[in-house]
């Protein structure tokens, strides 16, 4: 267990830690453009649900058969990555 403590303090030792040299008003307006995007994202994202729950609701009325799931696991998919985009990003650069 020692030795994995020491290969990892020796990995992590040697990791550059650059400082942001942004200028303000593109941080703000970088911001500004990521926050539509997110919201945007998730406005997709819940308009795929209610998509995809009318169309089973649809298909069960008619007896056909259909592979909503799928679709529905898709953009639960896509759900997840809008959310955890900003986050992972963070952790990543921060």
């Amino acid at each position: 267990m020692s030795l994995l403590l020491e290969t990892t303090s020796l990995l992590a030792a040697g990791v550059p830690q650059p400082q942001s040299n942004a200028p303000g008003e593109l941080t703000s307006k970088v911001n500004t453009v990521l926050g539509i995007a997110a919201w945007a994202g998730t406005a997709a994202g819940v308009a795929g649900v209610l998509i995809t729950g009318t169309m089973m609701a649809i298909s069960l009325k008619r007896g056909e058969s259909s592979e909503h799931m799928s679709r529905l696991g898709m953009v639960l998919g896509g759900c997840v990555l809008v959310a955890t985009a900003g986050p992972l990003v963070g952790f990543v650069f921060n």
